[in-house]
């Protein structure tokens, strides 16, 4: 799942006409990104949830066959259902299997293919602090996330969840989920791993030029 559904209030004007990840990096929208690389990992069904102007993306990425996927959407309501009340929503698309999930505004070179569960409710991607989130969010020790206030790393926006983690959200209800991540880890059940690569929170204009810049200049 693609989570894509975000106002992008940061980001305007540039967000004004266009969601935010459609914004272009490098010659291509920002969520193209994610399905190349999705499909090259071997995954064939996409989830992507939408609010403001979703029409846009459903335009735009289509059944998702130009990548050899196939892309199924959850609408949600103006003003969207938050990220846990999101993935609720679209728990019928899902499906009953553990399932990957990837905020749709930021670019990170972890590689989807390593994509496991495990014994645990859900799967963290934890990365370095960057500078405009220097506190982090978790700690991470001997593979077990944690809620330590010392040597925390910034949750990535990458998790693969079991679908019982939203089996108490309502359907259509708003709900966050970094409550819901706490209070599962203070019952023992998320695991995690350090990426040291490549990740951006594309989250302001000056963020997204810098990256485009960067992957031009790689190209």
């Amino acid at each position: 799942m693609i989570l894509a559904a975000g106002r992008g209030e940061r980001m305007r004007p540039l967000t004004d006409r266009m969601p935010k990840p459609l914004l272009p990096v490098a010659g291509k929208p920002l969520i193209v990104w994610h399905l190349e690389r999705l499909a090259r990992a071997g995954f064939r069904g996409i989830v992507i949830n939408h609010a403001y102007l979703g029409d846009q993306i459903e335009a735009l990425l289509g059944t998702g066959a130009a990548w050899g996927l196939s892309i199924r959407y959850s609408a949600e309501p103006q003003g969207a259902l938050e990220t846990a009340g999101g993935i609720a929503n679209a728990l019928p698309l899902l499906g009953e299997d553990p399932f990957l999930v990837v905020n749709g505004d930021i670019y990170c070179d972890w590689d989807f293919s390593r994509a496991r569960l495990g014994n645990a409710l859900a799967h963290l991607v934890l990365v370095d602090n960057p500078t405009h989130h220097p506190n982090g969010d978790f700690t991470l020790v001997d593979g077990k996330v944690g809620a330590g206030e010392t040597a925390r790393l910034t949750f990535s926006g990458i998790g693969i969840y079991h679908p019982a983690l939203f089996a108490g959200i309502p359907r259509g209800q708003p709900a966050k989920l970094a409550p819901l991540l706490r209070e599962t880890i203070d019952a023992g059940l998320i695991n995690g791993e350090h990426h040291a690569g490549r990740w951006v929170d594309v989250g302001t204009p000056e963020r997204l030029a810098v990256l485009d810049a960067e992957l031009r200049d790689a190209c």
